[in-house]
C-alpha cells in the first residue's frame, strides 16, 4: 500500500468529521469529537511509530520531521483537554475551533512541504512497505478497541441482570414483608376477639353469681319474718 495515499485518505477523513462537528449539536456534538479523536490518536500513533523515523535522517527532510513531531504535540494537548469536558460550551468550541486549525496546518505542510521531498529520499519499495506497516497498525489497533468495547459492553449487561436481580429480590422481600404484616394484623383481631369473647364470659359469669346472691339473701329474708 501507498504510504502517501493511506495518510492522505486519513486526512480527508479528519476533515469531514470536524465538517459534521460544525453542525452538530449537544451530544451529538461529542460523539463526533470522540471520532475525531480516535482518528487523530491514530494517525499520529502510525505516522510517529513508521513514517516519522524513516524521515528524521535524511536532510531534506530533518527538519520538516522535527517540526511534525512538534505539531503532533499541540494535537494532543488540545485532544487531551476537550476530552475532559461533558458539555461543548462556549470555550468548548473555541477550542474545538482552535483544534481543527492546527490539524489543517499540519496537514498542509505534510501534504505541500514534507510528502514531497520524502518521495525523493524514500525509494518506491521504502513507500509500498512502510504503507503495509501502517496499514496493519491500524487494523490491530482497531481490533483491539473493538474487543475491548465488547467486553465494556458484556460487563454493563452483566451488571444490568444483576441490578434486576437485586430488585427482584428487593420486591419478594417487600412482599413477604406486606403478608407478616398481614398476617400480624389478623392475629391481633384475633386476639382482640378472644379477648372481648372472655371480658364478655366473665362478666356474664359474675352477673349469675349476683343474680343467685341476691336470689339467696331474700329467700333468708323471707324464712325469718314467717318465723
Amino acid at each position: 500500500m501507498d504510504a502517501f495515499q493511506l495518510l492522505k485518505a486519513d486526512h480527508q477523513k479528519v476533515a469531514q468529521l470536524f465538517d459534521q462537528l460544525e453542525s452538530a449539536s449537544g451530544k451529538a456534538k461529542l460523539q463526533v469529537f470522540e471520532q475525531i479523536r480516535t482518528e487523530l490518536e491514530l494517525h499520529t500513533l502510525i505516522e510517529e511509530t513508521y513514517f516519522y523515523p524513516a524521515l528524521e535522517k535524511p536532510k531534506q527532510t530533518h527538519d520538516l520531521t522535527l517540526e511534525a513531531y512538534e505539531e503532533h504535540d499541540v494535537v494532543k494537548n488540545l485532544l487531551q483537554e476537550l476530552s475532559g469536558s461533558r458539555n461543548p460550551n462556549d470555550e468548548w468550541e473555541a477550542q474545538a475551533k482552535v483544534l481543527r486549525e492546527n490539524v489543517e496546518h499540519h496537514v498542509e505542510e505534510e501534504e505541500n512541504e514534507l510528502f514531497p521531498k520524502a518521495q525523493q529520499v524514500l525509494s518506491g519499495d521504502e513507500v509500498e512497505e512502510l504503507g503495509d506497516q501502517m496499514a496493519a497498525e491500524k487494523q490491530r489497533n482497531q481490533a483491539t478497541k473493538g474487543r475491548s468495547g465488547s467486553k465494556a459492553a458484556k460487563k454493563a449487561a452483566k451488571g444490568s441482570k444483576k441490578s434486576a436481580k437485586g430488585s427482584k429480590k428487593a420486591g419478594g422481600t417487600k412482599k413477604a414483608a406486606k403478608s407478616s404484616k398481614k398476617a400480624a394484623k389478623k392475629a391481633s383481631k384475633k386476639g382482640g376477639a378472644k379477648k372481648s369473647a372472655s371480658k364478655s364470659a366473665s362478666r356474664s359469669t359474675a352477673a349469675k353469681t349476683t343474680r343467685k346472691s341476691g336470689a339467696k339473701k331474700s329467700g333468708s329474708r323471707k324464712s325469718a319474718k314467717k318465723r
